[in-house]
């Protein structure tokens, strides 16, 4: 237990060995959709040539690379920040890159993106960006990822959805209509107020509590009143039905693993796949500087400059998630904002993260008890992270207006546009401006200007795809 505890540093950061398994165990049951969702993205799209990868063998890749992953980064850069299929990521891949291309073809973009960031985080480059960053903009982005969680949260719940008007369009309610109609909806409401009160009490273990909790209470629910999923009944639930039908285990299908290929610069030229891979590159690379950004902070672990223990070793093995995520045909694995939920719940160092890779691993064995927690459930404990981590815009002196717009665009354009990577940029692009207009460039770094320009051309890639013929 001295080992453990030097190597891992938990007494040194004020945590013990039972609070990083509890916020490792929290981390996971917040993060335990991504089994059930990332293979609904990867297989609902058919690639160039009408082929579809198996939800089964995604799911089984998911849980296998993020267990992997989180597990390795645990052990090199000791920080709970757990690893899984960045959501962003998958989609565009689902919309965008496998209409031109095949889902091996697709993967092994993917693989080649992580190798760039491989090597751009060994080169110190990657340091170098993260470094340029000011202050009040790595606190606006933590904020901003906050806000992003909640939102996240306050949809998954069905609590806020689209109304399908241009506007306004969003509104309360799963359907935007302004009222709280579905039982699940109701019971996110319950677990979220009682786990707030847990909170505000100061009351230990709140988070995993309130998620027990709400999903005993699910089971009633759906045991008495059989609501099935919404996607075939509405008032239903979400992603996950808290009912266990049949056996709890199943042997996990790997057949993926390895299934990517490098021809797609030949199938559509280098041009156009280059284009893909910058889009990759850039969501990536901004997505996660900002996620480890706002989850060092919360945790207690970043400098007065914003940096925190290990950070290269961080970035490498970061990259190496987007390796590993495109070779196992999962999509690149990436930091999990949701790790969030293990760090408020008082997980401090990597040990958390060798408990929640172990649930993802023992998940690919046990898949129908890694969704038996409803996506309601689970979303309470999102939005009362995120409230979490919105509270460091305290440490913001937004008197100066040059500093304001750039602050206020970065955190709310994280969740109004659904990315992490258009907040930054566009954070980045406002400060530029704002800056020099008042006098102030010389105090913008070079390496800000040169990011600035980049996500100038990231914004406007829709131009540059459609001028390759993508």
């Amino acid at each position: 237990m001295n080992r453990l505890d030097r190597f891992f540093e938990i007494s040194a950061r004020g945590s013990t060995v039972s609070t990083e398994v509890r916020g490792g165990l929290v981390t996971f049951i917040a993060m335990a959709y991504i089994i059930v969702l990332n293979p609904i993205i990867l297989s609902g799209s058919a690639d160039v040539d009408g082929n579809r990868l198996g939800f089964a063998q995604v799911s089984a890749a998911t849980a296998l690379t993020a267990g992997v992953m989180t597990i390795l980064f645990g052990v090199v850069a000791r920080l709970p920040f757990a690893f899984a299929a960045g959501l962003g990521i998958n989609s565009f891949l689902a919309t965008s890159v496998v209409g031109s291309v095949s889902w091996a073809e697709a993967m092994g973009l993917v693989v080649i993106n992580g190798l760039i960031i491989v090597l751009l985080s060994s080169t110190g480059l990657r340091r170098m960006i993260f470094d340029a960053v000011p202050m009040q903009l790595k606190l606006s982005i933590t904020a901003g990822i906050g806000l992003f969680i909640l939102f996240i949260g306050l949809v998954n719940a069905g609590f806020i959805g689209s109304t399908g008007l241009p506007s306004p369009p969003t509104g309360l309610g799963v359907d935007g209509g302004g009222s709280i109609t579905t039982v699940p909806t109701v019971l996110f409401v319950a677990t979220l107020l009682v786990t707030g009160i847990l909170i505000a009490r100061r009351v230990r273990g709140a988070i995993l509590i309130g998620l027990i909790g709400g999903t005993v209470v699910a089971a009633v629910i759906e045991a008495v009143w059989h609501l099935g999923p919404a996607a075939e009944r509405p008032g239903g639930w979400g992603l996950s039905v808290p009912a266990l039908d049949g056996s709890p285990f199943a042997l996990p299908d790997l057949s993926l693993i390895g299934e990517f290929s490098f021809a797609g610069f030949s199938r559509i030229g280098v041009l156009a796949a280059t284009v893909f891979v910058f889009t990759l590159v850039f969501a990536n690379f901004f997505d996660a500087m900002g996620t480890f950004t706002g989850l060092s902070r919360e945790a207690g672990l970043a400098g007065p400059d914003g940096t925190f223990p290990r950070l290269r070793s961080a970035l490498v093995v970061e990259g190496v998630g987007a390796v590993a995520g495109g070779a196992a045909s999962a999509s690149s694995n990436t930091v999990f904002v949701e790790s969030g939920a293990g760090i408020g719940e008082g997980a401090r160092t990597g040990l958390a993260n060798l408990v929640t890779g172990a649930l993802f691993l023992a998940a690919m064995f046990v898949s129908p008890l890694a969704s038996v927690v409803p996506t309601e459930v689970a979303a309470a404990a999102l939005v009362v992270v995120g409230a979490m981590m919105v509270s460091h815009l305290r440490h913001v002196d937004i008197t100066e207006f040059s500093v304001a717009l750039p602050v206020v665009l970065t955190v709310v354009s994280m969740p109004f546009s659904y990315s992490i990577a258009n907040g930054i940029g566009i954070g980045f692009i406002s400060w530029v401006v704002m800056r020099s207009a008042v006098g102030r460039a010389r105090e913008v770094s070079p390496l800000l200007w040169v990011v600035a320009a980049g996500f100038l051309l990231y914004f406007a890639r829709g131009w540059i795809e459609a001028l390759a013929g993508v």
